[in-house]
């Protein structure tokens, strides 16, 4: 970590022409890296003649959903690495690995930013409105992490008033610095906060900002979080897999990471779109040497600012990562989110699911489709079924769907989760 904090510091002090200079050096040497050691991105390439960054092919999420032995560079199999698994925002789930170096690069980029807002990561105590998984082992692991890390976790998988007003007392007694976690479900606490008559700052003065993830934050949304809670907003753009891909600084300018990621905005045919033009978001991993992301699609439709910020590149906005929240019969409100960790448990175990999207079809009635090889087996199905009775509440109806392809929307995407229940 120390050797990645001085590496992000001196980064982060280059002008523009020095930054794509760096940037234009790095680019060129991970690729050459991992197509000399890396025998699958090798044979992805097939040959392929490069004599241009736009010539190397496009990798889609489903050329890498596949076990890590098969994707991973020789020489970090045997070697430490950090490994995790996406939890399937864009429905499509896989396993990913970063080297250490890599891992520690995403940290410090974290850091530093986070104090560009005035928040000590680690430090700064975080009110985190997150889902958290609910094995023994697993659940007892995440509270450990929030206790070295100042965080105080509101589980999301159920946001219904009774919940919320216990979220909310714990405001008038703990000295919480920033409040963190899903668009969705903050904007949902935030609302109810309002309808309280209460500004969440006048009770828990310490409060200094709020940070959104996962999901677009809308303008709507921002304005409304802001009233409620009485401090200003950060959004936060990134991906499990690389690493935060862009963030607002103090100023509101949504900076790119261009520091740990090189980030392409590209039409349908894969040219460059013009600034300001809605185009597909492809992602390049300057320091991962143990898994080759190299231009890779994110899957999100966003948009590049027409001037750069202090000779950096900034976002305007991004499209996608939107949920719906299930509203159960209970009364229980929870976000589309809480669906990553039933797929994220099913995937754990089996692998077998390769796209999935889940709609709320009856007050009841889940409705799960899926792309896989085969058909979900009885005991797969029942598995689902209980980690619904376990995160949501008992008595919902799961139905299921094996299909060759998910359709995406306009924007290039999916919502991973549908609320399709006609209101009275």
């Amino acid at each position: 970590m120390r050797e990645a904090l001085e590496k992000m510091e001196s980064l982060s002090s280059l002008d523009g022409r020095e930054l794509v200079n760096y940037q234009e050096q790095r680019l060129w040497e991970i690729f050459e890296y991992h197509k000399r050691n890396n025998d699958w991105y090798r044979s992805f390439l097939a040959d392929k003649k490069i004599s241009d960054w736009h010539d190397i092919p496009i990798l889609e999420k489903r050329d890498i959903q596949r076990p890590l032995v098969e994707i991973v560079t020789a020489e970090y199999l045997k070697q430490p690495v950090y490994k995790n698994n996406t939890s399937g925002s864009t429905g499509i789930p896989f396993h990913f690995a970063k080297d250490k170096y890599c891992h520690a690069m995403t940290w410090a980029y974290i850091i530093t930013r986070y104090q560009n807002v005035g928040l000590e990561y680690g430090k700064s105590l975080q009110a985190r409105f997150f889902g958290i998984p609910l094995s023994s082992f697993k659940y007892a692991k995440e509270k450990v992490k929030d206790w070295l890390a100042a965080r105080v976790r509101f589980p999301v998988f159920d946001l219904s008033d009774r919940v919320l007003d216990d979220y909310l007392k714990r405001f008038y007694k703990t000295p919480f610095v920033y409040l963190y976690g899903y668009t969705s479900s903050l904007v949902l606490f935030a609302k109810f906060v309002k309808a309280k008559g209460v500004r969440l700052v006048k009770i828990c003065p310490t409060l200094r900002r709020c940070v959104v993830t996962s999901e677009v934050c809308s303008d709507i949304d921002r304005a409304l979080l802001e009233e409620a809670f009485g401090v200003r907003v950060t959004n936060e753009y990134g991906a499990a897999e690389l690493d935060i891909v862009a963030f607002e600084n103090h100023e509101g300018h949504f900076l790119l990471n261009e520091e740990n990621l090189y980030v392409e905005v590209l039409r349908d045919d894969n040219s460059p779109a013009a600034m300001g033009e809605p185009g597909q978001v492809v992602v390049t991993s300057l320091h991962n040497r143990a898994m080759p992301f190299i231009r890779y699609r994110l899957g999100d439709i966003a948009t590049l600012r027409p001037t750069r910020i202090n000779g950096r590149r900034a976002l305007e906005k991004v499209v996608g990562r939107t949920n719906d929240v299930a509203i159960l019969p209970s009364g229980r409100k929870a976000p589309g989110l809480t669906f990553y960790y039933v797929s994220k448990s099913l995937l754990e175990q089996s692998g077998v699911i390769k796209e999935f999207i889940i709609k709320q079809v009856a007050p009841t009635t889940f409705h799960f489709e899926y792309v896989a090889d085969n058909e979900l087996t009885a005991d797969q199905r029942f598995q689902v079924q209980k980690l619904m009775d376990q995160y949501l509440e008992p008595g919902l109806t799961a139905t299921f769907e094996r299909k060759e392809r998910i359709e995406r929307t306009a924007a290039g995407k999916f919502k991973h989760f549908q609320y399709l229940v006609k209101q009275k």
